[in-house]
């Protein structure tokens, strides 16, 4: 990471300076907010910490509970979380703490006909090496508190408000009453005896320019707006539990597949710290007259099921530390936002379980929420910011409503596999085959948006045909220049609102790569440029985009001076120049021999630009000598309404 041109930093550098709204940051909630959050799971945490990098942005989160989550009912963390998590930080704490899922066995009757289970197969979790990072079991309270960390760190020293429950709001942006710079009001009521300020009991209006609702399955924001989650529910009831046990079983510590003969279904997942493990146990069909009385199955019912399907190893529950009882629903709403004509302007929008729901069969539900809340909260933050308005906050609701409706898809067929009896399978290896098939898109990685203001067509998708448009960015290991050291280039991806300006130079060093050095010198100095066009005076040359070159050749072929000025920004009240944003494609790293960048990512020879949005996707790719095109992309994403 880069510091010290603010001056000499002597303690932990994550603590940036603190500007903006944190300065004198008032400990109540304040009356008039940017940007209010409601509910502080992953979605409105990851748009809480996204929001405090924004420092001229007043955000706040509110929380019904009086303190942190103490204990969390998601753990699967996808790698595409891994890959969040690296932007903000804090990927390799978090690693180290979790559990790491490598495998997954496949438990099936036993051959001979007896009521015995055995395994029939080990698959890897990971068979294609999508990620460099790897599958995650960890408890929702800690990313949660991780967020906090990052938060609290950030130059608006944001934390959440403890204690404040939503009841409704009004969004006067019309008529008589209507509140131009606060349309949005918000009525919100103190549960909380002694840490939020405010007397228990009591009620306020917060007016805000903006809310994000995040505030779960029966969430009041989204009935506020008018939205109904729609869908159907399987008829199928589990029982699932975090516990402690001695067992006989030889995979208690992989994830697992497990079918009986006769007793249901076991899908066991290790969790972190080496002991506890979750089981979620098929509690079977459940008849329309019986949906009540389901959900008073007991823990010791639960237990007793899971040691039937089991056998003939043993199953004794020394600790229960949490479970629940629940029924697969997939369900969603026709739209993620206020807007119910085209001419509504976007106020208040709503995230994870309030506007999807599904089982957690395919351990998506944090992983997808996530996503949510990171997509709508750069582009609040930009929009605030006084780069792009309603028609990028549009985006929100067309993009994250495909990716919903395909993880409904995805997870109807999955949790039906998983609640089916192996029996009635044609080929008695299609679960397993299956789980390899689709690894993808559990890992998270088969989200592509489509075009729109701010992903671009695939008329040069030729040039990089390794990174397709629309999809995530996918790291791959480079050496900077200046120091020798190599790098995954993704990974330096820091959750800071940037866009991200990747240039593959059309040579292998800076003095033969002649159109890097006419595009450099168009992104510094050209009127039209939208560096130079939107680029704050008084900001760092690199404040709206973060542009990298990575050249060819070897990294002993280049030297600094010879690196164009739009690879070398000036930053920080010392205008530093900063030296780290040059790279080779060809990696000293020894696992990778001779392959480099361009080949193991498909990129043209003759170079290529990728841009890449705040959240990791790619915009856009564009030849080097289109600034034309570069240019008419990213002006629209930028002009205010």
């Amino acid at each position: 990471m880069e510091f010290h041109h603010h001056g000499y930093v002597s303690e932990d550098p994550r603590t940036l300076p603190v500007a903006g709204t944190g300065i004198d940051r008032p400990e109540r909630l304040p009356d008039e907010v940017d940007v209010l959050i409601v509910g502080s799971g992953p979605a409105g945490m990851i748009a809480a910490a996204q929001l405090s990098m924004y420092p001229n942005v007043t955000t706040r989160i509110i929380e019904r509970r009086p303190h942190r989550l103490i204990l969390g009912q998601a753990d699967g963390i996808q790698a595409r979380s891994v890959e969040t998590f690296q932007a903000f930080g804090f990927a390799d704490e978090i690693t180290g703490e979790a559990y790491q899922i490598t495998e997954m066995a496949f438990w099936k009757p036993a051959a001979d006909g007896s009521d015995a289970i055995e395994r029939t197969t080990r698959t890897i979790d990971d068979p294609e090496g999508i990620s460099e990072f790897p599958h995650l079991i960890v408890n929702q309270a800690r990313v949660l508190d991780y967020y906090a960390n990052y938060m609290a760190k950030s130059p608006t020293r944001m934390k959440p408000d403890y204690g404040y429950e939503f009841l409704d709001l009004d969004i006067k942006d019309t008529g008589a009453d209507a509140d131009p710079d606060y349309p949005v009001h918000v009525t919100v009521r103190c549960v909380c005896d002694d840490n939020c300020g405010d007397t228990n009991g009591t009620e306020r209006i917060i007016r805000a320019k903006y809310v994000i609702g995040c505030d779960g399955a029966r969430s009041q924001v989204r009935k506020s707006i008018g939205r109904t989650l729609k869908g159907d529910a399987s008829n199928h009831a589990w029982g699932v539990m975090d516990v402690v046990a001695t067992t006989d079983f030889p995979d208690i510590r992989l994830k697992c597949a497990i079918q009986s003969r006769s007793g249901g279904n076991i899908l066991l997942i290790p969790r972190e710290g080496g002991h506890l493990f979750r089981m979620y146990v098929d509690l079977g069909i459940v008849e329309e007259h019986n949906k009540g009385t389901i959900r008073d199955t007991s823990i010791e019912e639960i237990i007793a099921k899971a040691q039937a399907i089991m056998k003939p190893y043993t199953l004794d529950v020394k600790n229960v530390a949490w479970h629940s009882v629940y029924e697969v629903g997939h369900r969603l709403t026709d739209k993620f936002d206020n807007c119910h004509t085209d001419t509504d302007v976007p106020r208040v929008f709503i995230t994870g379980d309030a506007c999807h729901t599904h089982s957690a069969k395919a351990g998506q539900g944090m992983n997808v929420s996530m996503q949510d809340g990171w997509n709508i909260g750069w582009k609040l933050g930009q929009a605030l910011s006084g780069y792009g308005g309603d028609e990028l906050l549009r985006t929100y609701c067309d993009e994250r409503q495909v990716v919903a409706q395909d993880l409904i898809n995805f997870d109807k067929e999955w949790s039906t596999l998983m609640a089916t009896p192996p029996e009635e399978f044609e080929d008695p290896s299609f679960l397993e085959d299956f789980y390899v098939k689709t690894a993808e898109f559990p890992a998270g990685f088969m989200t592509c948006y489509q075009p729109s203001l701010i992903t671009a067509d695939d008329r040069n998708q030729h040039l990089a045909a390794g990174y397709p448009i629309g999809k995530r960015f996918r790291s791959y290991p480079v050496t900077r220049t200046c120091d020798a050291t190599v790098h995954e280039l993704g990974h330096l991806h820091q959750a800071d609102g940037r866009w991200r300006i990747y240039v593959f130079a059309d040579g292998a060093t800076p003095a033969d790569s002649t159109k890097t050095a006419d595009w450099a010198q168009w992104w510094m100095s050209d009127a039209n440029s939208p560096q130079v066009r939107y680029t704050p005076a008084d900001g760092d040359t690199n404040a709206l985009f973060d542009t990298k070159v990575i050249y060819q050749g070897d990294h002993t072929q280049v030297e600094h001076p010879d690196v164009p000025n739009a690879f070398k920004p000036v930053v920080g009240p010392f205008g530093l120049t900063d030296y780290n944003q040059s790279f080779v494609a060809r990696s000293t790293h020894r696992q990778l021999g001779e392959r480099d960048f361009f080949d193991a990512r498909n990129i043209d020879r003759q170079g290529a630009i990728v841009v890449v949005r705040p959240d990791q996707y790619v915009a856009g790719v564009f030849s080097l000598d289109d600034t034309q095109g570069i240019a008419e992309f990213l002006n629209p994403i930028f002009a205010s309404n």
